[in-house]
């Protein structure tokens, strides 16, 4: 699948896009993930589900949704109408809802893509299916049978070896996949002894986790054949393509929209300068082009 822009935006950042209108262009971004959606509506996790780190968010919502038919009937509606490419982020909590979703989506007019989250790290079963090979090319391959719109598979940082679980994805029959997911992680008030999540634990995102995506970027585009979009930190021209170089082939703009919703046009504006800095006329002349 061609993207008329290689920056995107990242599931749970965004809304469902109508919380961004008249703050950007939509149509000169590659695409939209929309939050994640699963079979049956979900309440999350209790509050408080975020708190801000250093150089970070901290978020545990617990993919609060209203579920596929909602979202179908509801959201999808105003997204067709945005001019970008819409790309359905879903999560599935046992491998017998894949069929299900796949056809739900198949079926949907509208949809160009869909992004398989198997890496959250606030859901029960989540991150099971992205650290386990066998499970996520068994996830993957399930919904690939009932889907045949392109299918990203979402992976995980808390993982041993990234490169091999993107194997597995690759092997079930994903088209691309997504590096990284929020990375695991705990705030605490000491003085009431408590989590400062309601939940306990969270996912981290923003600048602090960069270098870890950047590194598992890296091992996930030596890994496979398939294209690779990274995510995590993103904010400058200068980490797009930091990106770049190291393996991915797009970007997905995340926990930077909280705080400037201008990001993704500011980076689109600078990106022609930055390539021609390096005497590059595309993207695709830089990737994975880091000596290592």
């Amino acid at each position: 699948m061609l993207f008329s822009s290689p920056i995107l935006v990242a599931s749970g950042t965004f809304g469902y896009a109508a919380e961004m209108d008249g703050l950007i262009d939509f149509k000169r971004i590659g695409g939209i993930i929309p939050k994640t959606v699963t079979l049956q509506m979900r309440a999350g996790n209790p509050p408080p589900r975020t708190v801000e780190t250093a150089s970070g968010l901290l978020n545990s919502i617990g993919l609060d949704n209203d579920g596929m038919d909602e979202f179908l009937e509801q959201k999808l509606p105003y997204l067709k109408t945005l001019g970008t490419k819409i790309i359905v982020s879903v999560a599935v909590e046992n491998i017998d809802e894949c069929p299900v979703i796949g056809e739900k989506l198949q079926s949907a007019v509208g949809i160009d893509a869909v992004e398989l989250n198997v890496s959250c790290p606030n859901v029960s079963g989540g991150v099971d299916f992205a650290a386990d090979a066998k499970l996520c090319e068994m996830i993957v391959t399930k919904m690939r049978q009932s889907l045949s719109l392109p299918l990203i598979v979402k992976l995980s940082p808390n993982v041993w070896n990234i490169g091999e679980i993107a194997k597995a994805a690759e092997s079930g029959g994903a088209d691309a996949v997504s590096a990284v997911n929020t990375c695991l992680a705990l705030a605490v008030d000491w003085r009431s002894r408590r989590p400062r999540l309601g939940n306990g634990f969270g996912g981290l995102s923003g600048p602090a986790i960069k270098p870890i995506a950047l590194r598992c970027v890296r091992h996930v585009f030596q890994a496979v054949r398939i294209p690779v979009i990274g995510i995590g930190g993103i904010a400058t021209i200068d980490d797009i393509m930091e990106f770049f170089v190291t393996g991915a082939s797009a970007v997905q703009i995340g926990t930077a929209n909280f705080y400037n919703p201008q990001t993704m046009m500011q980076i689109l504006d600078a990106l022609p300068q930055a390539l021609n800095e390096i005497g590059a006329k595309s993207v695709s002349e830089i990737v994975g082009t880091l000596e290592l």
